[in-house]
């Protein structure tokens, strides 16, 4: 089966397949700079939206394994923040897999359109984790800490705070010592849209009305935070994958437990910072995403086969519908 077969003519971004620990497809697509007409490459580093949280979770586990912050513990006990209507006795258990109730400040089962946040506090505020405080922090909680299963995003920007509290560096400072320079992802980082490092691509939203594309810059925080905005490339996730199977960014007991359900709401399974998407009663298939205006990705890895695929667009196109297509012809590339 020919792979641009599958691939929508139109998909701009990349995509990359590995089975048995080897990289079996790797290629790019589309434009890195629409305007320039800079086409993207293998080595492109491309916004990833949530799929940042994977990284905060591992530096968090990091962190318990040096006994440096504990899974109970709290809110009020780690951060000195006058928490208003929100719930101190929260814990980083609770906010790890999305079952803490924190006021969301992206609630998206409400939501639709992220750039509704900034038509009243401009995105170009965003510089830190705790410039997103303004945007949750007056509001009450969505459901009592503990009692269910739903996707929040303020959890993931908490949890960029701890690690800040816990080991006096910005989160993304310490990811970066931590994660991804241990992973060799050397193109993976936290960058601020205005001070783009070189092989970046922008991100492209389609404009109905107009016909034509234009960037997110005004869409999204300026740089992310805990809850989503890393750049990165395919070839970095793959790398990562390895690293984290190996046991050399947590324990491999600890990686057993980030490997399992810990929350689940129908047939949706989570545990520390992944999805998991179930196989059968005991086997569970580990991936994490993201999406924003712009911005989709999907990466998937199957331990047992050490095979993986990793997709991302900077036109926001539909990673999901296409994994689902090339999970049924990995293998014939």
């Amino acid at each position: 089966m020919i792979m641009e077969n599958i691939i929508d003519k139109d998909f701009s971004g990349c995509v990359s397949i590995v089975e048995n620990g080897k990289t079996v497809y790797q290629k790019a697509f589309g434009c890195a700079d629409r305007a320039n007409r800079i086409p993207n490459e293998c080595s492109t580093r491309f916004a990833a939206a949530s799929a940042g949280k994977i990284f905060v979770a591992v530096g968090i586990l990091q962190l318990i394994e040096q006994k440096m912050l504990g899974f109970d513990d709290t809110l009020g006990s780690i951060l000195d923040i006058d928490w208003k209507n929100i719930d101190k006795s929260i814990t980083i258990r609770q906010l790890l897999c999305h079952t803490s109730g924190i006021p969301d400040y992206f609630d998206e089962s409400v939501m639709n359109e992220y750039a509704e946040l900034w038509k009243d506090y401009p995105n170009y505020k965003i510089r830190r984790s705790s410039d997103i405080i303004p945007l949750f922090i007056d509001k009450p909680m969505m459901y009592p800490a503990g009692e269910k299963f739903q996707y929040n995003n303020t959890g993931y920007v908490v949890l960029g705070l701890m690690i800040e509290k816990a080991t006096g560096e910005l989160f993304d400072s310490y990811l970066r010592k931590k994660v991804f320079e241990p992973s060799q992802m050397l193109d993976t980082g936290y960058y601020e849209l205005d001070r783009l490092p070189p092989r970046c691509a922008n991100s492209y939203i389609f404009d109905e009305g107009k016909g034509e594309y234009y960037s997110n810059i005004y869409s999204v925080d300026v740089k992310g935070t805990g809850a989503g905005g890393v750049f990165t490339t395919v070839q970095n996730v793959n790398d990562f994958w390895t690293c984290l199977m190996e046991g050399k960014l947590v324990s491999k007991d600890m990686l057993q437990q980030m490997l399992a359900p810990q929350s689940e709401s129908g047939k949706q399974y989570y545990g520390y910072g992944v999805w998991l998407a179930k196989e059968n009663d005991t086997e569970y298939i580990p991936y994490f995403q993201g999406s924003d205006p712009g911005v989709s990705f999907l990466s998937s890895y199957d331990p047992a086969k050490r095979s993986g695929i990793t997709l991302v667009s900077n036109c926001g196109c539909d990673v999901w519908r296409l994994n689902r297509d090339l999970h049924g012809f990995a293998g014939n590339t």
